[in-house]
């Protein structure tokens, strides 16, 4: 989903449960096409831009099976990160 194509997504209760789970390690297996790649990345934004307790982008690891899927994620939290840096100009953790 490009800045062009930007719709409000209906996560499943599953989905939620593994965007917001925190301080824990998380495998997110599921089958092709049920949004595992943009599970991740909300997952990710929400961890990097959150106000109280951002985490370094540095300290993730994110693995996925495909190259097309790794491009897709490094592309959707590139534009997430340059949002919030316009929302938030002073973010020293955004900026890094």
């Amino acid at each position: 989903m490009s800045s062009k194509e930007e719709t409000k997504v209906s996560w499943t209760r599953e989905q939620l449960a593994a965007i917001n789970t925190r301080g824990a390690n998380l495998l997110v297996a599921a089958a092709a096409g049920s949004g595992k790649t943009a599970v991740l990345v909300e997952r990710i934004i929400k961890m990097i831009t959150d106000r109280d307790n951002p985490v370094d982008i540095d300290r993730l690891l994110v693995v996925t099976f495909t190259n097309a899927a790794a491009s897709e994620m490094r592309e959707r939290i590139g534009e997430a990160i340059s949002k919030e840096i316009h929302k938030n100009p002073n973010s020293k953790s955004l900026q890094r």
